[in-house]
């Protein structure tokens, strides 16, 4: 699966959470497609660079309960009404589509009653209709809410759920996660020689033999509730 990473961010040199994010998206098969360097759109090579990949991710911070122009500048121009619905072709049918969006308000202001008193699905509605329009499968939203207040723990985890977020397979179950790790786990441990990592070899074999046995436990228990119910 190829991941196609839409960032728009005005002075995304100056900003944090996508420096940050930026290192977290150097995984194989993600590309990082920043639109505001982009000198012009050329859009036939934009079309085919969404055609390309599976997972198409627009990532922005929230300026005033939207993107910032960029994106919407980039949409207007790639987003045609014949690629995306009027051709017949549904160039875009069957991709998945999710939305990193990230906001200096705490998370908790963003529901019915908060300050904000409007949720974050709810800011996303104009990207979930142009995914429905394009028959897209829509992910869940992942929000970054005040990511310079967080401590470097929370934001190693949230490094890893990005990354999850963009590579690992969908839905979020738990083997789609023990998936995901094990398979991450060992292209790293392919980088690393036994002089800085004695313990790789062991700690992935460990991960392993836990993950059939969470498989072999849950066999166990479907055929127990099967002859329960016989």
């Amino acid at each position: 699966m190829k991941t196609l990473v839409i960032v728009s961010h005005p002075e995304i040199n100056n900003s944090q959470t996508q420096q940050f994010l930026l290192q977290g998206a150097k995984l194989q098969d993600v590309t990082w497609h920043h639109v505001e360097e982009l000198s012009e759109i050329d859009v036939e090579k934009e079309q085919a660079l969404l055609k390309e990949h599976d997972r198409i991710i627009f990532q922005f911070p929230l300026y005033w309960y939207a993107a910032p122009e960029g994106l919407k500048h980039w949409e207007d121009n790639v987003l045609t009404r014949n690629f995306v619905y009027g051709d017949g072709d549904d160039n875009l049918a069957e991709k998945e589509f999710g939305i990193v969006v990230s906001t200096g308000m705490p998370l908790k202001d963003f529901q019915r009653g908060g300050s904000e008193n409007v949720t974050i699905d709810e800011i996303m509605a104009p990207y979930f209709a142009i995914a429905q329009r394009a028959k897209m499968q829509i992910l869940p939203v992942f929000t970054i809410a005040q990511f310079q207040y967080l401590q470097e723990n929370t934001q190693m985890q949230l490094l890893i759920d990005y990354q999850r977020y963009l590579t690992q397979q969908y839905p979020d179950s738990l083997q789609n996660r023990q998936i995901w790790f094990e398979r991450e786990f060992t292209d790293r441990f392919k980088n690393f020689d036994g002089t800085n990592c004695n313990e790789c070899e062991t700690i992935l074999n460990t991960f392993i033999q836990q993950r059939e046995d969470i498989s072999q436990l849950k066999s166990t228990i479907s055929l127990i509730k099967q002859g329960e119910d016989e």
